[in-house]
């Protein structure tokens, strides 16, 4: 007996995904009903196509020849998965932010977003997700860029922010997401605006003693 075409269409996106990738059924809405894809997906997972990581949530198998096992998928894939099934926006923050801007090496003994969705925990092999609510300004009116930034600004925190981190930041960014970033942190805390004022010039070194200073300004 043929299979619906729904469940052909699905399995060749995910066959042409690379390794890792990671799918809920909102990702084939153009392709069958939400319910409807989700029966596909959990159907494919039978198959051996797919693995389950959570409840609605699978992931294409990628073979690691190094360790010689199948690797479990990067949990930030997994966040934003979960983000794009619910309609949630979602940002790294605290150490998560930190390590995804290379100012930290250490890899997040949780990985924390903050959401405009519920606070929400989730768990899998070793890894823990955790959703933290936050007021919908923060996140949604931002681009990502600018968004991750600002959550990093926090987590370092006022007081701790140097010329070092000012210039590691600065070169995370395209002069586009700089001019982007300058309009869309306005309404960010005052103390954060200033330093992306900042980090968003070419004279970091000679501003963070005072942030204030007339040439730091564009």
């Amino acid at each position: 007996m043929n299979r619906p075409i729904y469940i052909t269409e699905i399995k060749k996106i995910i066959m042409s995904s690379k390794g890792g990738s990671v799918f809920v059924a909102s990702d084939f809405t153009d392709i069958a009903s939400k319910k409807t894809a989700s029966m596909g997906l959990l159907r494919l997972e039978e198959d051996g196509l797919i693995k389950r990581v959570l409840r609605g949530v699978y992931f294409k198998p990628e073979y690691n020849e190094f360790l010689a096992e199948y690797v479990a998928p990067n949990p930030d894939d997994v966040a934003n998965a979960l983000a794009r099934n619910y309609g949630w926006t979602i940002v790294p923050c605290g150490d998560t932010a930190l390590n995804m801007l290379g100012l930290s090496t250490q890899v997040p003994a949780v990985w924390s977003y903050v959401s405009d969705g519920p606070y929400k925990e989730y768990s899998y092999d070793n890894t823990i997700i955790k959703l933290n609510h936050t007021n919908n300004k923060d996140i949604s009116k931002c681009s990502y860029k600018t968004a991750i930034v600002i959550q990093a600004l926090k987590a370092i925190g006022k007081e701790n922010i140097d010329d070092a981190t000012l210039n590691k930041l600065s070169e995370t960014l395209t002069e586009k997401e700089k001019r982007l970033m300058l309009t869309e942190s306005k309404a960010a805390t005052s103390w954060i605006y200033e330093y992306i004022r900042m980090l968003c010039t070419a004279r970091v070194e000679t501003c963070t003693n005072n942030y204030t200073k007339t040439d730091c300004l564009l």
